[in-house]
């Protein structure tokens, strides 16, 4: 089970973009994450009439490694580390470890 999934509300700790915030877009691989507005970068595109590309430049949202993001506790709306409790009918869930609060519902 992963820590971060897709739609999560996270933060960036670590680089470039350090404090921003974003939703996840996307899972690249199993430690790489797309944040929306995060790592984005301009790429230069060459126009392809056959596939109907005018090109130019475009900003593009580049794969993020999951050790430099942090969950957004939306309590405290602060960075906050994640842990997994079991429940009684045998599911586990995703809980964040300063208030042990579902993250969620």
């Amino acid at each position: 089970m992963d820590r971060i999934r897709k739609g999560d509300e996270v933060i960036v700790t670590a680089g470039r973009d350090k404090g921003k915030r974003g939703t996840v877009l996307r899972r690249k691989d199993a430690e790489h994450l797309v944040i929306e507005g995060v790592n984005r970068v301009k790429k230069h595109e060459r126009p392809n009439p056959m596939k109907g590309v005018a090109g130019g430049i475009v900003d593009k949202d580049l794969p993020i490694h999951v050790s430099n993001l942090a969950l957004v506790n939306p309590a405290t709306q602060k960075a906050d580390r994640v842990g997994f409790k079991l429940l009684e009918g045998g599911r586990k869930v995703r809980i964040f470890k300063s208030n042990g609060e579902q993250v969620d519902a």
